[in-house]
């Protein structure tokens, strides 16, 4: 099966089968039919895709309902570092956080569900991120978590004086003061 369980409920790590030979390689990054085999009837709505530069942080960032998002990402080249945080009230992983390295060379994804907040760190010299998002992009809803709140002790494996971070980002509140309006529903 090319899902894997984690810890958190509906955090899922998608490993594609790959078929390599002297040509090169393929598989399939998305496959509905595979998804719903899974339990997953998302339906995706948007494809988004960023470069950035080795040292940028992207995050945390997250939509509130009623257009919170379920994410499916991957890296298209490079490597990052993909963390996320579980902001679903209720939930027995509530406040804490799952990071991965998502890179071309790995083909690793991340399904992410609504309710959690998300961000990236570049640990390549360069990487591309592509995302499906299961909601539009709404600027009233949006919102974030400081990515560096010492509460949650997320290594992004970037050293202090080599991060890259918007100005935007800077300015999110901590988890703490964050706003939040999602509940668990197991």
């Amino acid at each position: 099966m090319p899902f894997i369980k984690t810890e958190f409920p509906g955090l899922l790590i998608f490993e594609p089968n790959v078929f390599e030979d002297a040509r090169g390689y393929f598989f399939e990054s998305y496959n509905q039919k595979t998804c719903a085999d899974n339990g997953l009837t998302t339906n995706f709505l948007q494809d988004n895709q960023a470069k950035s530069v080795y040292g940028v942080i992207r995050g945390m960032h997250y939509q509130l309902n009623p257009h919170a998002q379920t994410k499916f990402i991957r890296a298209l080249s490079g490597t990052i570092l993909d963390a996320v945080l579980d902001l679903r009230v209720g939930s027995p992983t509530y406040g804490k956080h799952f990071s991965i390295e998502l890179s071309a060379e790995n083909k690793r994804q991340l399904y992410i569900p609504q309710g959690f907040a998300h961000g990236y760190s570049v640990l390549s010299e360069t990487a591309e991120v592509f995302y499906k998002c299961d909601d539009f992009y709404s600027k009233e809803l949006e919102a974030g978590i400081q990515f560096y709140d010492p509460a949650l002790n997320i290594d992004w494996k970037i050293p202090a004086d080599k991060q890259i971070i918007s100005d935007k980002d800077k300015l999110h509140p901590t988890f703490a003061n964050c706003k939040n309006n999602f509940v668990f529903n197991p």
